[in-house]
């Protein structure tokens, strides 16, 4: 669904950007909210966040920088840059791998500061390439990598986490919908049902997704999971081209190749590293006695 989603964007003309993007804060926050009342149905999560200011302001945070985010990539969709929009999905990894290490003070491996190197060396070739620096990839890929270190932080669940942020949104975006519709520039409405039952969709598109990858995260390994993430991009860079008909000149296709050399260093690693990690937990489990897989017995204390 991520990977298609550039499909959607162009259905929502004559609307500009600016209100679909209003459109999808305010939507998201109506389907997330029917979302919690019939799945979740627990609200104690919000009555401790209203009472953590520091935790309130990062999600606040958290909801400016996918402002940013969303509001970047259906601009980009609209006026034809899918192709460096799907860029910036891409380097994603390495942008949260950069972060890590200047803000978290995390340690690499060689095999991760190589990928990284290589993810450099492709946004020089793109910026050659470009004439100027790829703009909206950094600005994709910083802004998702900011925001996923954002999220880290607040230690939110994924539908919790969206209401929280959508909540945010809300009022900023309803208030740009009345005003528009004060100016008679609102596009909802004026241009038809079917564009008015699109636009109230955004909700739908925006929230569907993370359901089923919250669904999903909790069944699937974790290096799979990340390994899936990288059909959204895949799918959207083939948009680009074959529907679309974006241009794909020699650099670019050269740019591309790096990061793609990159990323493929980055999950051979995380692979490796994955698969060191269950070998030594089996030769902990065989040194204390239980066989391999099997679940440790803690004795507790009885709970009154």
């Amino acid at each position: 669904m991520w990977g298609l989603v550039p499909l959607f964007w162009p259905l929502l003309k004559p609307a500009g950007s600016v209100e679909i993007l209003a459109h999808r804060m305010v939507w998201s926050l109506v389907f997330v909210g029917i979302a919690m009342v019939f799945f979740v149905r627990k609200w104690d999560w919000a009555r401790e966040l209203l009472r953590q200011p520091k935790r309130l302001g990062l999600v606040a945070l958290a909801a400016t920088v996918i402002t940013v985010n969303w509001g970047v990539y259906i601009w980009s969709v609209n006026a034809g840059h899918v192709v460096e929009a799907s860029l910036g999905y891409f380097i994603n990894p390495l942008v949260s791998i950069a972060l890590g290490v200047l803000l978290l003070k995390e340690r690499l491996r060689p095999a991760q500061w190589a990928a990284v190197g290589v993810g450099v060396l492709a946004v020089l070739v793109l910026a050659i390439g470009y004439g100027q620096p790829p703009w909206i990839s950094l600005v994709l890929a910083f802004s998702f990598g900011t925001y996923g270190l954002v999220k880290k932080k607040v230690n939110l669940g994924g539908l919790e986490s969206l209401a929280a942020e959508t909540a945010v949104q809300f009022l900023p975006a309803l208030g740009y919908l009345v005003w528009l519709g004060a100016q008679g520039d609102l596009v909802f409405g004026s241009a038809g049902s079917g564009n008015a039952l699109l636009l109230v969709s955004t909700g739908l598109v925006t929230a569907i997704p993370l359901v089923c990858f919250g669904a999903a995260a909790i069944r699937v390994p974790l290096t799979t999971l990340g390994l899936l993430q990288y059909l959204a991009p895949v799918f959207q860079f083939v948009l680009g081209i074959v529907y679309f008909h974006e241009d794909m000149p020699a650099e670019r296709w050269a740019g591309f190749g790096l990061v793609w050399v990159a990323l493929v260093v980055l999950t051979f690693d995380a692979l490796r590293s994955a698969r060191a990690g269950r070998a030594a937990l089996d030769r902990v489990q065989v040194a204390a006695g239980r066989g391999v897989g099997e679940p440790e017995v803690v004795q507790r204390e009885p709970v009154v």
